[in-house]
């Protein structure tokens, strides 16, 4: 069941997956291999299952660089100002600190 707090992300990543293991599961069911619309959609769910895999792929490596980026941009940010990345990091343990507390 999707929650309404999870991410859009994280929602289409677990459809793909879904899709993606009941796609392989009718491609391994047996069909009759001499009917030729059964060969044409099989080739056909094929490649597409091909195709979507491909582009997941480079989506999920697009979003591992760019989250790499961020974590060097940070990393410079805190070696080039220090007392303001300390100062960064003490107010934000506060305000987890002051929520968690909350509750």
């Amino acid at each position: 069941m999707v929650t309404p707090n999870e991410p859009q992300e994280a929602r289409l990543d677990d459809d793909l997956a879904l899709l993606t293991e009941t796609l392989e599961e009718v491609l391994k069911s047996s069909g009759d291999p001499a009917d030729q619309k059964y060969i044409e959609l099989k080739t056909k769910a094929e490649q597409a299952l091909h195709d979507v895999k491909a582009r997941v792929s480079q989506a999920s490596d697009s979003y591992y660089y760019r989250a790499k980026n961020a974590v060097y941009r940070a990393d410079d940010y805190v070696h080039e100002k220090p007392w303001q990345g300390i100062g960064i990091g003490a107010t934000a343990g506060l305000v987890i600190g002051l929520l968690l507390a909350r509750r």
